[in-house]
């Protein structure tokens, strides 16, 4: 079986956001089932828009649309962030947990930044393969 890989596939950034929706999917499984529709929820949602925005926008034509998409890539991560200081203040979450998905999301949010800086200073438009 053979399929087409698409740019935002290639990018790191992609690929550590991809698996670190994973990691905090995993984590929240440990919360309390009374956080099922609140905390768990919005915990999950924002990490997996982190590489949500990416894919979608790897699909407008032009870098300043592509560089909104990242822009709110970087936002959620920062939800994100205070969704784990949340989860560390209820002690769902021990220290060494919360760092250790503190320094992976600080890798992903200093990507996204990088990319974000790239996409806004570079004027050309990206050409899209059809």
């Amino acid at each position: 079986m053979s399929y087409h890989i698409y740019s935002f596939e290639k990018l790191e950034v992609y690929q550590l956001a991809r698996k670190y929706k994973i990691d905090i999917k995993l984590m929240s499984r440990s919360f309390p089932k009374e956080e099922r529709f609140e905390l768990i929820s919005q915990i999950n949602r924002s990490s997996r828009s982190i590489s949500t925005n990416l894919a979608e926008g790897s699909g407008r034509a032009s870098n300043f649309d592509q560089a909104h998409f990242t822009n709110m890539s970087y936002a959620t991560g920062l939800e994100t962030i205070d969704h784990l200081n949340t989860a560390l203040d209820m002690e769902y979450i021990d220290e060494k947990k919360y760092t250790e998905l503190r320094i992976k999301l600080d890798a992903i949010l200093n990507k996204l930044n990088a990319l974000y800086k790239y996409q806004i200073n570079n004027k050309e438009t990206l050409k899209k393969k059809v």
